[in-house]
């Protein structure tokens, strides 16, 4: 039994912290597509590099700019997926985010969806933020829906692939097919309804992106780069026939299946730092979703 003991220690540990298979991968449905078939540069025109084959798109901040990008077209809902490698080293103060937005349509009472890597400091993890802002919620006053997450892999080693679905139901956060995150319709005043675009940045957040603004971007350290492939873009666009069926987020069409409902709760028990709804510190009438 001693000799046993050390072995299912072992079993238990890889257990808990080895990625579990979600048994439906969204990014295996669709192709990839090159970066000017579904994007164009946004701001920081000279902070941006295309590979030859368009495949890829390197993105970089110092001290005279950051640099964006956008989606050519709208969309009303769909997958939205991209690989991205971070860089390594001092990056407090940076932001990298790959996001939905319509704020240049609705300046001052926008919807937006966010994945953002929060910038770090040599031996701590990033941060994998996820959030929701929904009519205004993003503006003026801010009421985030924030949920962070330390990754089980080491985001600066290689390409992982990052995804937000969205359809009439849900919105639904992947990391290499996990779903780590479903933010579910419950009104219409809490879930964004209006088309937006995808965007994707890289900028300079020093007031807050770490650890609540203690570390601040240092450009003794740059240029701070974030590269990005493998784009993927499925969905019904703005501009599409009434009759566009939204994407689903598992086989059954609806939710997330049991296997991937096991595996969100996995990423969450382990890896989650922050959920907005368990915060006492804020004020949930602002946030009815986290009472129901």
């Amino acid at each position: 039994m001693a000799l046993l003991l050390p072995f299912l220690l072992l079993l238990m540990l890889h257990s808990t912290f080895s990625q579990p298979s979600p048994g439906y991968h969204p990014s295996s449905k669709f192709r990839p597509m090159s970066f000017y078939k579904g994007f164009n540069n946004l701001w920081g025109p000279q902070h941006q590099s295309v590979s030859q084959d368009q495949s890829s798109l390197t993105i970089w901040l110092d001290s005279t700019s950051g640099s964006g990008f956008k989606s050519i077209r709208p969309f009303r809902n769909g997958y939205f997926g991209a690989s991205i490698k971070l860089q390594t080293g001092y990056t407090a103060g940076v932001i990298t985010a790959f996001y939905l937005s319509n704020n240049e349509a609705h300046p001052g009472f926008h919807d937006e969806v966010d994945v953002e890597f929060l910038g770090t400091t040599p031996g701590k993890p990033y941060t994998l933020q996820t959030n929701v802002y929904v009519r205004g919620s993003g503006d003026g006053r801010i009421i985030g829906r924030e949920m962070r997450f330390h990754l089980w892999f080491d985001p600066t080693a290689d390409f992982h692939h990052y995804a937000i679905l969205w359809n009439p139901d849900e919105i639904i956060f992947f990391v290499d097919d996990v779903p780590i995150r479903r933010y579910g319709r419950k009104d219409e005043g809490t879930f964004p309804a209006r088309p937006m675009w995808v965007y994707g940045s890289i900028w300079d957040a020093s007031p807050w992106a770490t650890e609540d603004g203690k570390y601040k971007a240092d450009y003794r350290y740059q240029p701070f780069v974030a590269r990005f492939t493998k784009f993927m873009i499925q969905g019904c666009s703005a501009y599409a026939p009434s009759d566009c069926r939204p994407i689903a987020a598992s086989p059954s069409g609806s939710g997330l299946s049991s296997q991937q409902f096991a595996a969100m709760t996995w990423a969450q028990s382990n890896y989650m730092v922050y959920n907005y709804c368990q915060d006492s510190r804020r004020d949930h009438s602002l946030t009815p979703e986290c009472s129901n």
